[in-house]
């Protein structure tokens, strides 16, 4: 039986939702180019993989301390909503940041104040977005220590911004992971793996190491 690291690594690999494009990188919104790109807002459109990355997470899920289920918005919140129905437990989503109208709010489903949450994400790249939710989960009154997400790059400078935060990042699949199964399905030639494990060690400078 594979691993659930091993499963939810071919699952997205088999609907396309991560991208190999080493001869063509892409820009990330930090700013980093990239030999890759993961788009993890396709699964919910294939249920049988949606299915293996929600059991994934609510097999995590059994090792933790949590009131509420909180997914960031937008790419989380699929994620998020469906784990907490699972495990019936209440859900919310934080948007990046607070309405400009209405009732202003940042975290939208209930209150969150004196409460575990455990924040889900489906993607960390440099941890941002995620540690953003962290900080407005905590000022609304919420104690957060724990976030899954489907994959991480595994960047140094994401591990260091969440131990500084005190927040534990799981995720299902660590892109090692994801890029060792796509050489194992023929997805990647092993000149391509090599490039990609090159970024991954170092993201800001892979680009100019290699005149892209």
């Amino acid at each position: 039986m594979p691993t659930t690291a091993t499963a939810v690594a071919r699952a997205l690999l088999e609907i396309g939702a991560v991208v190999f494009t080493p001869d063509a990188p892409i820009t990330f919104k930090s700013g980093i180019r990239s030999p890759v790109y993961v788009d993890n807002r396709r699964i919910p459109f294939w249920p049988e993989q949606w299915r293996i990355v929600l059991d994934g997470f609510a097999q995590a899920a059994q090792e933790l301390d949590f009131d509420v289920v909180a997914g960031i918005a937008v790419g989380g919140v699929p994620h998020s909503s469906a784990l907490a129905y699972i495990l019936g437990k209440p859900s919310v989503f934080v948007r990046p940041e607070a309405k400009g109208h209405g009732t202003r709010s940042q975290i939208e489903g209930g209150d969150v104040a004196g409460r575990r949450v455990l924040l889900v994400e489906d993607l960390v790249t440099t941890g941002g977005s995620s540690l953003g939710g962290v900080e407005a989960l905590r000022a609304a009154g919420a104690v957060v220590t724990d976030c899954l997400a489907i994959v991480s790059y595994g960047f140094a400078e994401a591990a260091e911004a969440f131990a500084t935060a005190g927040v534990s990042l799981t995720p299902l699949a660590r892109f090692d992971v994801l890029r060792e199964e796509a050489g194992r399905l023929g997805k990647l030639t092993p000149a391509q793996i090599a490039l990609v494990a090159d970024w991954q060690a170092d993201p800001h400078g892979w680009a100019a190491r290699h005149g892209l």
